[in-house]
Formats: C-alpha cells, sequence, structure tokens
C-alpha cells in the first residue's frame, strides 16, 4: 500500500472590516435622534398615541445606557485597560 498524500490546509486572510461599519457613534446618533422625534410626535398628538409614551421613553432611556456603556468602553481603551475592547476611537 502506498502513502496518501492530504492537502495542506489553506488559511486564508480575512480582510479587516472598515472602520466606518464598526463604529457605533451613527448607530447611537441615528436611533436616539428617531427616538426624540417618536417621543415628539407622540406628545403632540394628544391622547390617541398615550399609550406609546412610555414605549419612546424607554427607547430614550435604552439608548443612552447604550451610549453610557460606549463612553465607558472608550475611555477605557484610551487608557489602556486591560479589560476594555479594542479598536474604540
Amino acid at each position: 500500500m502506498g502513502s496518501r498524500r492530504y492537502a495542506e490546509p489553506v488559511t486564508q486572510k480575512v480582510p479587516e472590516i472598515p472602520p466606518r461599519l464598526t463604529d457605533p457613534r451613527p448607530v447611537l446618533a441615528v436611533g436616539s435622534a428617531l427616538w426624540v422625534v417618536a417621543a415628539i410626535v407622540v406628545w403632540a398628538s394628544g391622547e390617541r398615541w398615550e399609550w406609546a409614551r412610555p414605549v419612546c421613553l424607554m427607547g430614550l432611556v435604552v439608548g443612552l445606557i447604550g451610549l453610557t456603556i460606549f463612553l465607558i468602553q472608550r475611555r477605557g481603551a484610551r487608557r489602556g485597560d486591560k479589560g476594555a475592547q479594542t479598536g474604540l476611537r
């Protein structure tokens, strides 16, 4: 019986994702702006959309929490903290 030759595994270089696609700032800004617009429309419409007021407020709160987490992580990354995310500007 002859020896079998197996193909060497081919490792391909994975291209890096462009920074503009990984930057969370535009998403946070647009999302927050949309929640503000929704809250203004809901409050201006009177009693018809009264049930949506808490939803709009919670959307704003969740966006604020997300922004706070991002800013804390970015500050830690800039200081070089061990547990901070990498790649935040």
